[in-house]
């Protein structure tokens, strides 16, 4: 038989059960955090050791004395020959610019996880809910957004050349667009490239050997097309290109948007982020 006072238990009963869920539930959110918001707290993490380290304060002055002496040089061949070419070609084909393109690359991604590994920080991390990939990502988007801030003052190097030459010295729209734009997927695939090497020891200047041996081998096909080209088919010269990042400098400088070299890029830049995360899962459950 039914008691009056039963409808109000079964009610409280419910109503207790769903507080109940309702706090399993904020208590799950709280214990397992959203994917994304650990990725950026760990991004946060990365930008602010590159920024209080003196690292990037190095490398961003390197940067900026190399680029100097590249535009003085691309200054030269025009006062020689000025209806060759365009400032931005001449000073993104100059010795000092690749000099400087292929040191920062060793020096940004050589500590990432390599002095993690030496501290014993990187297993810390691991023993919180962190994701492998969240750990890799986020350091490679810390470097490629101190890689695009390195050459930010260059910018005003063409802006200055033009305002004091009266607008004598052209800036090509197409020309600034290309060289930018390759500039940053090129920096993304030897970024990716450096995390790769930085994950394969615990010792920074092995990972910087390994980084610049590469990236200097991937330029080296261009030379090698330089010196041999007309001693081979014109098919080998069209592949050996289509990976040439001097070709491909030669290219986007002159105001070509080609979207090939692009897909190339970040195709390979996704290869060897996956070699990292295979390389920092392995070493994370590794006994």
């Amino acid at each position: 038989m039914a008691h009056p006072g039963d409808a109000p238990a079964a009610s409280h009963a419910g109503g207790c059960l769903c507080r109940t869920f309702h706090e399993r539930r904020l208590t799950h959110r709280h214990s397992h955090p959203r994917p994304m918001r650990i990725f950026w707290i760990l991004l946060k993490k990365e930008l602010h050791s590159f920024f209080v380290s003196p690292v990037a304060y190095v490398v961003l002055a390197l940067v900026m004395v190399l680029n100097g002496f590249a535009f003085r040089a691309a200054l030269s061949v025009l006062e020689n020959a000025p209806s060759e070419g365009s400032i931005v070609s001449w000073t993104f084909h100059a010795m000092w610019f690749w000099l400087s393109y292929f040191f920062i690359f060793p020096l940004l991604t050589m500590r990432l996880f390599a002095e993690e590994k030496k501290m014993g920080t990187l297993e810390t991390l691991f023993t919180a809910p962190v994701r492998a990939w969240q750990v890799v990502g986020s350091k490679y988007l810390a470097a490629v957004i101190v890689y695009c801030v390195l050459w930010l003052p260059s910018l005003f190097n063409f802006k200055f050349a033009h305002w004091i030459s009266a607008g004598q010295v052209e800036l090509p729209s197409g020309a600034m667009r290309g060289a930018y734009l390759i500039l940053v997927v090129m920096g993304m695939f030897n970024l990716a490239i450096g995390c790769f090497a930085s994950s394969l020891t615990s010792n920074q200047i092995v990972a910087a050997i390994i980084s610049f041996t590469l990236s200097l081998m991937h330029f080296l096909l261009g030379i090698f097309i330089m010196v041999v080209g007309r001693k081979i088919s014109d098919t080998i010269v069209d592949i050996v290109n289509y990976f040439a990042a001097t070709e491909h400098i030669r290219i986007f400088t002159a105001g070509l948007i080609d979207s090939r070299p692009i897909i190339y890029y970040l195709s390979m830049s996704l290869l060897f982020l996956s070699f990292t995360h295979h390389v920092v899962e392995f070493r994370r459950w590794r006994p």
